[in-house]
Parts: structure tokens; C-alpha cells; sequence
């Protein structure tokens, strides 16, 4: 019976563990397959914001399409190289995110443009290309997109009329410059006129009316149209972190920089209480303490449950010796040993064999039997326990049987 168990249990273990994290894999391999499916419908060529290759709704594929109809050609380049060179003259310009430029890169870019007779566009230019590219001009806080009129006499805005516009705003003391779609007091398109027969600059607080979902709406695809098609060569900027001339930040951000000052001390309290409850929850060292069960639990169930784990852990040592010692102390008194002594082999073991006499119990090493060493399996810890079930059955038969003086005598 118990050889039959132990080979068993690991099939039972396995259907158990089988069991147990069969939903755990089936979820994984629910995640595996949607993302190797996901990875396979997007696995086509994806533009970026602003794009005019992309035909998202925040892709401008619309506004180069309507261009190249009109005879301008368009080049994107990624880098500040590649615009600088593309940027000859009667070309324009067009930077989609100035602000992530460094002050080199806008340097070399002002550089190699500034003398050539065009035009550059930058769409919601921050503090630090306004000083190299517009000196003098200031931006002020965004407002929200909405139609605005032209309010200014420059012939492209006159043109489209009403336009989707808002985002950063600009003021300058430049009489010269033309100030189109005022909010609040302040144009959301400022245009710079050139100097020397070099390039005027057009400033856009916002780029929404560029968008593919936008084009159509109010005069924006008039607006775009003029603004950019001003010349038949269009430099479609998108700055790219593969910009050999950008650098990145001498130290990155941590962790903890990241998080709200206000945060960090909410963090910290969280964390003393999480040790404290730790503390409060972990194992207290110490010598065990007897404590009384709430419930009687029958002697047959504690000695199955303790057999039950012997078997799981294998341990017939301690299995056999528990078995041993039991033994030795219920024969002790019967073959008038002292308790003290049970577990003494040289007193234990002559007083056995003197009990039983010539008894064919005689015959078996009872030091082996009653001290020897562990099973090696546990068909030999079956046969050990029967041994001495076999053994203490004799002694307790032969005491019932002895003959018994007469308290009279």
C-alpha cells in the first residue's frame, strides 16, 4: 500500500500543478498571440506627427499631396545636416518641433539659412528658437484652437479667411511684421518680413491646421497651401533623436527626481508602515510555548496526519525512530525496566532476551531491531514496524499468560 502511494504521488503532483496554472498559461498564451497579432497588422510602414508620408489623422499627407499638385516638391529630412543643406535658395523651410532642438543645432541651422532667400516657418516655437531665429519676439502663454479671422492685411491669411489657429502667441515691437488671428490681443501668426533679400519667417502658435483630420475645416488648406507654397522647393524638417548633432542630457532623471516633492514624504510613511507591519506580522524568535487546541482532534487522526508527512518528506529516519522509541518505552516496564533506562541498549536489550527466553523471538538481532539504523525504503519501513508490532505482541502476551503469586503467599 504504501509502495503504491509513494510511486504515485508525483503523477498526483504534476496533474495538481497542471491544474493549478493551467489559467495562468492559458492567459499567457492569450497575451502571446494578441501581440504577435498586433505586431503583424502594424508591422507596415508607420510615420510620426506631422509626417507628410503619414496618412493618419495627425499625419500632413494631405498637405503634400494638394502641394505636389501645384508643382512643389517636398524633401523630409531628419536632421539638421540634411535641412541646412536642403534649405538653398528660394526654398522653404518648414521645423515641425523647433523646441527639441538644441542651441547648436538652431545655431547651425540659422546659420546656413539665414543668408539665402526664402522662407522658414516654425510651428509653436518656444523661448530658445525665437532668439535665434526671431530676436526680439516673445511668447506668450497658449490659448485653445479655435476659427479665428485673419484681422491683419497679409494676402495669404486675407485669402483663407478663417482658420483653425491658437496654441502659443507672439509679440514683437516690429512694425514691419504682420500680425494675423489675434487672441487675446496677441497674433497666433506673426510673419517677419525678410531683411537684405534673406528669408522671412512665419510663426505659427499652433500646428493642428497642418493635420490630415483639420486640412478640410475653414480656410486651412488655403492657409497651408500659400504659406508653404510659397516657393517650389518645400524642406520638410522633423528633428529625430538619430541626429548625430543632438546631445542628450548630461545626467539622466532618477527615479525618485521624477516623483513630486509633496510625494516623497507620503512614500517615506508608506514605507515605515510597511516595515512596521512587517515586523509586526514576521515569526517572534524565541522558545516555543504549549498552547491548549481548541478543539479535541482523536489520537488515531494526529498519528495519521503525522505519518501522512513523514511520507511527503521522505523521512523514514525520523519515522523509524519514532516507531523505535515508542516501542522501547512500552517495554520497558513490562520486562521491569526502569523508565529512565528505556533507551539503553546495554540494559534494554539483556532483559528482552531474558523475557523471552527460547522464544523464536530470540533468534532476531534485536539490536538492529530496536537500534539500528534507518529503512532504506519504505516497504523496509513496513517490515521494521511489523517487526516490532510482532516483538512487543509477544512480551505483552507472555505477561498475560505468566503465572501470578498468590498475595497470601
Amino acid at each position: 500500500m504504501t509502495t503504491a502511494t509513494a510511486t504515485s504521488a508525483p503523477g498526483r503532483t504534476a496533474h495538481r500543478l497542471w491544474t493549478r496554472s493551467r489559467g495562468v498559461l492559458l492567459g499567457l498564451l492569450l497575451l502571446v498571440i494578441g501581440g504577435l497579432t498586433l505586431a503583424a497588422l502594424q508591422s507596415g510602414e508607420q510615420h510620426g506627427l506631422l509626417d507628410p508620408r503619414s496618412a493618419d489623422r495627425t499625419g500632413s499627407r494631405a498637405l503634400a499631396q494638394l502641394l505636389a499638385s501645384r508643382g512643389v516638391t517636398t524633401d523630409v529630412v531628419t536632421t539638421t545636416e540634411e535641412a541646412a543643406a536642403a534649405a538653398g535658395p528660394d526654398s522653404t523651410l518648414l521645423v515641425t518641433t523647433p523646441d527639441v532642438l538644441t542651441s547648436g543645432q538652431l545655431a547651425d541651422l540659422h546659420t546656413a539659412t539665414h543668408h539665402t532667400p526664402g522662407r522658414t516657418v516654425l510651428l509653436a516655437p518656444g523661448t530658445a528658437p525665437l532668439q535665434i531665429f526671431a530676436p526680439g519676439v516673445q511668447a506668450d502663454p497658449r490659448i485653445g484652437n479655435t476659427p479665428r479671422p485673419p484681422g491683419c492685411s497679409l494676402p495669404a491669411a486675407r485669402d483663407a479667411g478663417d482658420v483653425l489657429l491658437g496654441g502659443i502667441r507672439y509679440a514683437t515691437s516690429a512694425t514691419t511684421a504682420d500680425r494675423c488671428y489675434n487672441a487675446g490681443g496677441s497674433p497666433t501668426l506673426l510673419r517677419l518680413p525678410a531683411t537684405d533679400a534673406a528669408r522671412d519667417t512665419v510663426l505659427l502658435g499652433s500646428a493642428d491646421l497642418l493635420y490630415n483630420h483639420h486640412l478640410a475645416e475653414q480656410g486651412n488648406a488655403a492657409l497651408a497651401l500659400q504659406l508653404l507654397g510659397a516657393h517650389k522647393h518645400l524642406v520638410w524638417y522633423l528633428p529625430s533623436i538619430s541626429d548625430p548633432t543632438s546631445t542628450a542630457p548630461a545626467t539622466q532623471p532618477g527615479l525618485l527626481d521624477l516623483i513630486p516633492s509633496g510625494w516623497r514624504w507620503a512614500l517615506l510613511q508608506l514605507a515605515l508602515a510597511a516595515a512596521c507591519a512587517a515586523l509586526w506580522r514576521a515569526r517572534r524568535l524565541g522558545p516555543l510555548v504549549p498552547e491548549r487546541l481548541p478543539v479535541t482532534v482523536p489520537a488515531a487522526e494526529t498519528t495519521e496526519g503525522h505519518a501522512r508527512l513523514y511520507e511527503q518528506a521522505h523521512a523514514r529516519d525520523r519515522a523509524s525512530a519514532v516507531l523505535r522509541s515508542a516501542t522501547r518505552t512500552r517495554l520497558a516496564p513490562l520486562i521491569g525496566v526502569p523508565p529512565a533506562h528505556a533507551h539503553t541498549p546495554d540494559l534494554l536489550l539483556p532483559a528482552i532476551r531474558t523475557h523471552l527466553g527460547t522464544s523464536d523471538l530470540a533468534s532476531p538481532d534485536l539490536q538492529a531491531l530496536l537500534f539500528g539504523p534507518a529503512p532504506a525504503d519504505d516497504k523496509a519501513l513496513v517490515h521494521l514496524a511489523d517487526q516490532l508490532d510482532t516483538l512487543e505482541n509477544s512480551i505483552v502476551s507472555q505477561e498475560r499468560h505468566a503465572p501470578r503469586e498468590h498475595p497470601d503467599r
